[in-house]
């Protein structure tokens, strides 16, 4: 599956933000520290409790979005999460290639945030289909993915965790 570098890296953000790890009440603060870059220079990355919430609330939903079953609960989640967005998007060249960006660069980080995984996540399901997205398979993994196979099959958010359950069911038939 071939689609926009911008596009790719924003639905990219969205599947980290989604798999980030939230039981550290310092999680926000560390995953927009590690992904500044999709940020205004110079915007604070400090959240306040209500935003960090929201924050969790809008991986919530890039979650709800990939384990949908139907077109019609993907549309609906996948509209509740663009509800939050508040799209302003503007050309610019600064890493030397013009693109896109979705919020605008004076928006706090929450809606830049926001935004940015809002619009990224819903341009893959709209140019690409919803099933692209899914959850790993893998017994002891709940990743979220975007799978970019040709043929649509991708069913682990790894490789680690496709030969882990290719190893567990090898083992389970020799058992057996």
């Amino acid at each position: 599956m071939d689609y926009d570098t911008y596009g790719s890296t924003a639905v990219e953000l969205a599947i980290e933000l989604a798999n980030t790890d939230r039981g550290d009440p310092g999680w926000a603060h560390e995953f927009l520290s590690s992904h500044d870059d999709w940020f205004t220079p110079g915007t604070p990355l400090e959240l306040s409790p209500g935003e960090t919430h929201k924050a969790g609330a809008t991986a919530d939903l890039v979650r709800a979005v990939a384990l949908a079953q139907t077109q019609d609960d993907v549309l609906t989640r996948l509209n509740e999460l663009l509800a939050l967005a508040r799209p302003r998007p503007y050309a610019t060249d600064h890493d030397g290639e013009l693109h896109l960006h979705y919020a605008r660069p004076d928006a706090p980080v929450l809606e830049q945030l926001t935004t940015t995984v809002a619009m990224g996540l819903s341009q893959v399901v709209v140019q690409h289909g919803w099933q692209r997205l899914g959850v790993c398979s893998a017994e002891s993994c709940d990743d979220v993915y975007v799978d970019t196979s040709r043929n649509a099959s991708r069913r682990y958010c790894s490789n680690t965790c496709a030969s882990r359950s290719t190893v567990a069911a090898y083992r389970a038939r020799q058992k057996a």
